[in-house]
């Protein structure tokens, strides 16, 4: 449910891959710009679906394509990648972030709710305070926010995608033990994320099926089970 498609190195192929193995893909992007070349690479394949977004480390780059994520918003039907980062580094651009943040927000508010896979490193405070009231199925990518936060997110609705890089680290272990199971979706998150030093493809979500069977004292078989149900619940809800 979170995967940077376009941004392989050779993402035709990556893609061509998918669609002989079956895998499942919501391919992100990055600024508004990218969203109709990415679209070409789910040609022929509709098990991959393609989001619009505006990602919050660029969002002072790209604070200008807002227009352009609105006139391209009624064609779709998911968007990321969006959120907040208060990491070192972004966190000086925090007031551009929090306007495009917003401004998505209320876009995806008036056009009746869309399936969102948000961003919230060293922010999930602030990404919650902004979800509040919006319509919509909000996903937290990769959440890394307290325990405090995520039962605040789940009061609120959320679902969280989980990667391999995530599940890998005690930290992780010890929120997707506290996330609802009906709510957990796998990613990749895919170039960006490694495991075992390797770029992580998106076929390879199926590790974070196998983590989270271990996680959950669950055969594998039923922990696919699980994931799977979950994926269709939440792409029958918009």
């Amino acid at each position: 449910m979170h995967c940077h498609l376009d941004l392989y190195p050779e993402p035709f192929q990556v893609a061509e891959e998918c669609r002989k193995r079956g895998t499942y893909v919501l391919s992100v992007t990055t600024t508004p710009k990218a969203w109709e070349g990415t679209c070409r690479l789910s040609q022929g394949n509709d098990r991959i679906r393609t989001a619009l977004g505006l990602h919050p480390q660029i969002a002072h780059q790209r604070s200008n394509e807002l227009e352009l994520f609105d006139a391209l918003l009624p064609n779709v039907k998911y968007v990321g990648e969006i959120g907040l980062d208060g990491g070192s580094g972004f966190k000086e651009h925090w007031d551009i972030q929090l306007k495009v943040f917003r401004h998505i927000l209320r876009s995806v508010n008036q056009s009746g709710g869309r399936i969102m896979t948000i961003h919230s490193r060293a922010s999930a405070a602030a990404v919650l305070d902004e979800l509040k009231g919006i319509d919509g199925i909000p996903i937290l990518h990769w959440f890394t926010g307290t325990k405090s936060q995520l039962k605040r997110a789940v009061d609120l609705g959320c679902w969280f995608s989980v990667g391999p890089a995530m599940l890998n680290t005690k930290r992780g272990g010890e929120l997707i033990s506290l996330m609802p199971k009906n709510r957990v979706l796998t990613e990749t998150d895919g170039p960006f994320a490694k495991y075992s030093r390797n770029t992580l493809m998106p076929w390879e979500c199926e590790i974070a099926v196998k983590q989270l069977a271990k996680c959950w004292g669950l055969s594998i078989e039923k922990a696919h089970a699980t994931i799977y149900s979950n994926m269709k619940e939440i792409l029958q809800k918009k």
